[in-house]
């Protein structure tokens, strides 16, 4: 599915006519939605669609697009620069280049990995040579840093990919890389900034007895709210922790994710990140390993088996994190399976191959509906359910390891070629 034209990068700008404030139900302000679960609350979402327009991209890049308004903001490489990028109604409306070089990894992976964020009133992106800028929703600059100046070299295989998080006004990061070879256990760092200044509000050093590779989590943090209990998530090092939100503190940890003693395994590096929903924490793992339900209500070492709702020992996505929706927990494997298991009790509900190439997007849903891109740039539709009924199938033709966003009956994907918008064609 080609547009017919294609827009020239850099050289468009048009008038923006969206009133700057909070967000809207209908916004997708982040990776995995407004609450971090990957899913909207949103009706009449489009089962066949046609595309409303493409825009070219200047660079390939892993990152998933954020939708304000009309406005959806997208990040990329262009050679060696990195770009935030603006569109609005097919048109690039405006591009900000931040500070210093792409660094390229293997498999097409870039600097332009992690995904922007946005309040609706400001614009937060990050890449991985450590930048990190703000900027208002016109592209006027409000602050910059580079994370690697201010905390330290990253010493990370692949490059850091790793999202931040954003949440009542503070942004979240979870930086956790070292030497492979050192015997060293692994020392990440937790860090909450303000927002609207960039000023650090706290560090965290996060300790595990986690070593070699398994030092460097590709894992983004994310948030688990019920009630008036609300707990920052970070995944990496062998283990899943819980942190306060005021300090960094650790609230609880959880291991057994990478069992220690002769079957420990140096290379389960973290990419998929935990999902939560209401007293769960879907953990994941790595290559075909465990899934972890752990309950979030409790305090300490949760690694004894008796803490945990339940576990399942293989089976793991590798990188797309867990969809939670309607009582069925989804597992996108990176071979192209689909795995539903019940989320109170783990139990296998189905599991079915339904692409024959690498899957690496997380899924979303919304409207009893569940969307997946594979990396060929598939899109699958299938019913909400265990059983996995295909709706319809959409072929982009262009590679993607992107997650789609879902914005005003709208679905927004970004290939290593282009960001497109689809909408319904009744």
């Amino acid at each position: 599915m080609k547009s017919m034209t294609r827009n020239c990068l850099g050289c468009l700008w048009v008038s923006i006519a969206v009133a700057v404030g909070t967000t809207s139900a209908d916004d997708w302000p982040q990776w995995r939605g407004g609450d971090f679960s990957s899913t909207t609350s949103e009706k009449n979402l489009p089962v066949d669609f046609d595309q409303q327009w493409r825009v070219e991209m200047p660079g390939s890049a892993g990152s998933s697009p954020i939708v304000i308004g009309d406005r959806v903001f997208v990040t990329s490489i262009d050679g060696d620069d990195m770009l935030l990028l603006c569109v609005v109604d097919g048109k690039v409306a405006w591009q900000r280049k931040l500070e210093g070089s792409n660094q390229r990894s293997r498999d097409g992976a870039n600097s332009a990995s992690a995904s922007p964020c946005s309040d609706g009133e400001q614009v937060w992106a990050m890449m991985g040579n450590g930048a990190l800028a703000c900027f208002t929703l016109d592209g006027e600059p409000v602050w910059s840093k580079n994370l690697q100046d201010v905390y330290g070299k990253f010493d990370i295989q692949f490059g850091m990919s790793s999202t931040p998080v954003l949440y009542k006004g503070n942004l979240y990061l979870a930086l956790m890389h070292g030497s492979m070879r050192s015997k060293t256990p692994s020392v990440g760092q937790v860090i909450s900034l303000d927002a609207k200044t960039g000023k650090e509000n706290w560090l965290h050093l996060r300790k595990t007895d986690g070593i070699a590779e398994n030092k460097h989590s590709y894992a983004s943090p994310t948030i688990y709210q019920s009630g008036d209990l609300e707990l920052l998530v970070t995944h990496g090092a062998d283990y899943v922790i819980a942190h306060s939100l005021k300090d960094g503190s650790e609230v609880w940890r959880c291991g057994g994710i990478n069992k220690k003693g002769p079957s420990y395994n140096p290379f389960l590096r973290f990419v998929a990140s935990p999902a939560c929903s209401d007293g769960y924490v879907i953990t994941p793992s790595a290559k075909k390993g465990p899934v972890l339900a752990v309950n979030p209500n409790q305090k300490g070492d949760l690694t004894s088996g008796d803490t945990l709702h339940w576990r399942i020992d293989r089976g793991t996505p590798d990188v797309a994190t867990p969809l939670i929706y309607d009582g069925i927990v989804y597992l996108a494997g990176e071979r192209g399976e689909l795995t539903c298991l019940d989320l109170k009790t783990g139990d296998q509900l189905s599991k079915k191959r339904q692409f024959s190439d690498k899957h690496r997007s997380t899924p979303v849903a919304g409207d009893g509906k569940i969307y997946i891109a594979d990396r060929k740039g598939t899109v699958l539709v299938f019913q909400a359910g265990e059983k996995q009924d295909l709706l319809s199938k959409h072929e982009i033709g262009e590679e993607t390891t992107a997650s789609p966003a879902i914005s005003d009956g709208r679905i927004y994907i970004r290939t290593f070629d282009a960001l497109y918008c689809f909408g319904n064609n009744k």
